[in-house]
């Protein structure tokens, strides 16, 4: 693997875990107390039109794959995380556009999708799942 190749996988792969592990965090913050003022997400989350208790499925998920993520070995768990990271943010894209937001409500969810197919693009070999040649 090329030294650009291991610097963009890094890159890439840390803030993409930043970025999962901060929202991540901020969602499971996200559940709402009777009386008390609404969390952060909260307002965001009724307005796209899901329940709030997907909040703190969204955000065990989140955490759940960035450490999947960064740990050594496991590719088929890494497999599985990035799909996940895949179908979570280009499902906050096309919810956003159905429910008519501005495209920078989009930024967020496309640079988080940018990140995730960067780390899958330039992983090195020991974090891809080997198929055994026949």
């Amino acid at each position: 693997m090329k030294k650009r190749d291991k610097i963009i996988y890094w890159i890439a792969t840390l803030w993409l875990a930043l970025g999962m592990v901060s929202t991540g965090i901020l969602q499971l913050s996200g559940a709402e107390a009777p009386g008390a003022m609404a969390p952060p997400g909260v307002y965001g989350i009724k307005q796209l039109g899901y329940p709030v208790y997907f909040l703190t499925i969204l955000g065990i998920w989140k955490l759940l794959g960035a450490f999947a993520i960064l740990i050594p070995k496991f590719p088929m768990l890494k497999e599985w995380a990035y799909a996940g990271f895949f179908f979570l943010t280009t499902g906050a894209i096309f919810t956003h556009i159905a429910v008519g937001n501005p495209v920078t409500e989009l930024f967020p969810s496309i640079l988080l999708l940018a990140l995730t197919l960067l780390s899958w693009y330039f992983r090195p070999a020991s974090r891809k799942v080997q198929i055994a040649s026949a």
